[in-house]
């Protein structure tokens, strides 16, 4: 699928009733392609994924784009908003503004300082914060419209209130996130009445692209299922105490 795209686009397989809709708002230097392992996996289990451009120096176009989506009638309920990185940050800016149309948030690397040295350190030492996966690594590395250096920009200056944002949220976050470190974002996602906070082992900060992709991807459709199911999120899938 060609990263030229200002939206891309993974559908349900055919003859599945779609499930839901997942609006996807990539971090710095990203773009909606880079997404593709995940849109397809998520896809696959009956869910429509759309990504939105890379955020670019006027935020409010990637906002617009998503607000947009969530407002289309054709895709099918509940919508999600997924954010990685800064895509996190204007996704939580969305539903704290109570945006129409959005029924949960997937936040992803979700960073916590406006600053990071990821990027003046060099390439090398950028794609050693971002993923270990040699998939991705590789990706990212022969991706001509993957901007490099992008981690060294600003974070926008505000993340959302927490007491706006009033729809439920999954938090994914890599254990050994540099970028935005676990410590940190567990003191700003305990801000957040009823946030679920996942932590993944050996994790880096592109979460949805990094070593554990088929995990965080199976937690993002767990959350999916349970949404479904109701707004309290009731657990579907209990441990049974064997004791």
């Amino acid at each position: 699928m060609s990263s030229a795209q200002s939206v891309h686009a993974w559908n349900e397989p055919e003859g599945i009733a779609p499930r839901g809709t997942l609006i996807v708002l990539p971090g710095r230097g990203e773009h909606g392609g880079v997404y593709e392992r995940f849109g397809r996996r998520i896809a696959a289990d009956g869910y429509r994924v759309r990504a939105v451009a890379a955020p670019s120096s006027d935020p409010s176009a990637v906002t617009d784009e998503a607000a947009k989506l969530l407002r289309d009638e054709t895709l099918p309920g509940p919508r999600v908003l997924v954010g990685s990185d800064t895509g996190a940050v204007h996704a939580a800016a969305l539903a704290a503004r109570g945006v129409p149309g959005l029924d949960a948030l997937i936040l992803a690397g979700l960073p916590t300082a406006p600053h990071t040295e990821a990027a003046t350190q060099g390439w090398e030492a950028e794609l050693d914060q971002r993923t270990a996966c040699p998939t991705h690594r590789g990706r990212l590395a022969t991706d001509a419209t993957f901007r490099r250096g992008a981690l060294a920009d600003t974070v926008p200056a505000e993340l959302a209130a927490p007491d706006g944002i009033l729809v439920p949220v999954l938090a994914l976050h890599g254990a050994d996130d540099t970028v935005s470190p676990l410590p940190d974002a567990r003191r700003v996602y305990a801000t957040l009445p009823g946030a679920e906070l996942v932590s993944l082992v050996g994790t880096r900060h592109d979460v949805l692209n990094d070593v554990t992709h088929r995990t965080a991807a199976a937690i993002a459709v767990l959350f999916l299922e349970r949404l479904r199911l109701s707004p309290g999120l009731s657990p579907i899938a209990v441990r049974e105490d064997l004791a």
